[in-house]
């Protein structure tokens, strides 16, 4: 299918912007960046509006953590998501992904709190993972004062996030605390050097996220010598899945990470777990952060929430 028209112009604007490559600079530098392209160009009155935002700190694994808690506008016990943001495991943070976090809670119905994990270079593998899973057991214990329901905790997150996201799922299937679904945004499953997905080649350039722009995170997050298939990177390298929470995943077409994240589902399927794929014909990746800029990413965004809340219901995701 055709890259999507918006889209197609958004890529356009920015080729036309220029800049350096995130590669080329420091991570202050991608991370000034990536704020400028964010919050700095976002319609605040056109972000989800959602009962009430309030910032809080949340248990890491060295120390208290910034987080943001988002309530929807319904009462009664609704489920918690605890959302990590995408961006490399290097760039991002609460602020540029207020937009995504907003749209899940009022959307979906749902608490979120959205984590400001540790980011590389300054903090590597495994600080962010310890981090994003300290803060999942938080919720846990404290889910009377968030969602109030314990038997709809969610693990979410875009990109780098849906990567934390699965990882966590991982660790919670054998120690705790039970989860009731993992919501993976385009995620990056896969950081072993052999792996041979033909859409980080198709996809290579000119939509986003560039082969450049993943090896530079890669070589940021993973300290020298760390084996790429360790507990807590790679889900797509494991062989053993069962037992894992119901998987809502979602990527796009021309996006470099497509091909992992439908192999990811697939393998999932096969060990049993209830997974719902979704591929977004003609949309590449950060999608689900182009919402005020494309009619086809706001529906995206929309189905991948749709289906969750129908999971979250207690019924098959449908459509």
């Amino acid at each position: 299918m055709a890259l999507d028209p918006q889209i197609a112009n958004i890529l356009k604007f920015l080729a036309d912007v220029g800049g350096p490559a995130i590669s080329s600079g420091t991570a202050e530098q991608a991370r000034a960046g990536f704020r400028a392209g964010t919050v700095g160009v976002r319609n605040v009155a056109a972000l989800a509006q959602v009962r009430s935002v309030s910032d809080i700190t949340v248990p890491g694994a060295d120390g208290e953590r910034a987080a943001r808690v988002y309530r929807p506008d319904v009462d009664g016990p609704v489920p918690t998501m605890v959302f990590f943001h995408g961006g490399g495991f290097v760039i991002g943070d609460i602020e540029t992904h207020d937009d995504q976090a907003r749209l899940i809670c009022r959307d979906g119905e749902m608490v979120v709190v959205s984590v400001d994990y540790r980011l590389a270079p300054e903090h590597p593998f495994p600080a962010g993972y310890e981090d994003c899973l300290a803060a999942t057991r938080w919720a846990a214990a404290n889910i009377d004062t968030l969602g109030g329901d314990a038997g709809r905790l969610v693990v979410g997150g875009d990109s780098a996030g849906g990567n934390l996201a699965a990882n966590v799922a991982l660790a919670c299937r054998g120690e705790g605390p039970a989860l009731a679904a993992q919501f993976l945004i385009y995620p990056g499953l896969d950081f072993t050097e052999d792996a041979d997905y033909p859409s980080r080649v198709e996809n290579a350039e000119g939509y986003f996220l560039t082969a450049e722009d993943m090896l530079w995170f890669r070589d940021q997050y993973l300290p020298a010598g760390l084996d790429p298939a360790s507990p807590g990177l790679s889900p797509a390298a494991l062989a053993d899945l069962t037992g894992l929470p119901p998987a809502i995943i979602g990527v796009g077409e021309f996006d470099p990470l497509r091909d992992e994240d439908l192999a990811y589902g697939k393998a999932l399927a096969d060990a049993g777990v209830a997974v719902v794929v979704r591929r977004y014909d003609g949309l590449i990746h950060g999608f689900f952060g182009f919402t005020q800029l494309s009619a086809a990413a706001t529906d995206a965004a929309s189905d991948m929430i749709r289906l969750l809340r129908e999971l979250l219901e207690g019924s098959v995701p449908t459509g």
